[in-house]
């Protein structure tokens, strides 16, 4: 059987993190057992990254045709710099390719390019948050969600950006080939937990990090790592060279929310995911630090409400 093709399209200034995140996911598939055919393509003969970085072997549009079982992925541009100019050089071929029922996605800006097409118009969409504003003002026919890492619409998929793209791709991975090898998939990059399109862009474990405080970032990455066990604010003192009291006022003063809170929504959130896996209750209460199965369902259950 033919392995899925996936052909990623690139403007000239795309982001680099944009495209190789999700890039990274379909090879790292490969390296796990379910191979994907990646191919790139660009409007233009030698694009080049928004950083500087100039791309070799890229295909010409005219010499992909795509079909309804590939995957088009175009990656995110600095849009300051996007030539509008071009747009007979690529919107004919990305209409084509939507036409012929295949999945389209777009990682980050690249929102701004299913938009023009026309391919988003009466459809749900979204794009980084710093651009969600200038995206439905410049095109009011679609419905730009804001706060989502990516948003399906029939078989055209629009992605919040940068990390998300990542997220998007295991999703994707995901839908051929489960939620077990996804796992492994995720675990193979080192990527903690995946999240899927309807946890916000500022899911636990991004929300309360926007500080710059090392020592904070050090116990709130102790303490995802160690849920499965008991975590004192004793120990995470010790961790960081802090006095508990002193420790219990920094993190306040960094996060907005107390250890305590941090600890049970990190462990609410896992759980969550380990439970969607299909992974068995007794094991994920265990694995995220609960006492019983019940006093997790009713956490969990209260986090969902809450929600």
């Amino acid at each position: 059987m033919k392995p899925n093709r996936v052909i990623f399209f690139i403007f000239n200034n795309v982001h680099l993190l944009d495209l190789a995140g999700a890039v990274t996911v379909f090879y790292e598939s490969g390296c796990c057992g379910k191979n994907y055919d990646l191919h790139y393509v660009s409007p233009y003969e030698h694009p080049v990254a928004s950083s500087g970085l100039g791309f070799t072997n890229v295909e010409p549009l005219s010499s992909v045709t795509v079909n309804r079982n590939d995957i088009v992925i175009v990656a995110g541009m600095e849009i300051q710099k996007w030539n509008r100019a071009d747009d007979q050089l690529w919107m004919p071929w990305l209409r084509s390719a939507a036409a012929t029922g295949a999945t389209i996605c777009s990682i980050c800006t690249a929102a701004f390019a299913l938009a023009a097409t026309g391919l988003l118009n009466g459809k749900n969409c979204t794009t980084h948050w710093s651009w969600t504003k200038a995206l439905q003002q410049q095109y009011p026919q679609i419905k730009v969600i804001e706060n989502k890492l990516f948003v399906q619409s029939d078989r055209i998929f629009t992605s919040a950006g940068i990390a998300t793209g990542i997220d998007l791709a295991l999703y994707l991975v995901e839908e051929q080939h489960g939620a077990a090898f996804t796992h492994t998939v995720a675990k193979d990059m080192v990527v903690y937990l995946r999240r899927d399109g309807m946890d916000s862009q500022d899911s636990v474990y991004l929300q309360n990090r926007q500080h710059i405080d090392h020592h904070i970032h050090q116990v709130q990455d102790f303490i995802i790592k160690n849920l499965h066990q008991k975590i004192t604010i004793g120990e995470l003192a010790e961790l960081v060279f802090i006095s508990p009291r002193n420790l219990t006022r920094l993190f306040k003063i960094a996060t907005g929310i107390t250890i305590g809170q941090y600890i049970q929504s990190v462990r609410q959130e896992k759980a969550k995911h380990l439970l969607k896996t299909g992974h068995k209750i007794a094991w994920v209460a265990c694995q995220c630090g609960y006492n019983s199965t019940s006093q997790m369902r009713k956490l969990v259950r209260a986090r969902s409400v809450n929600n």
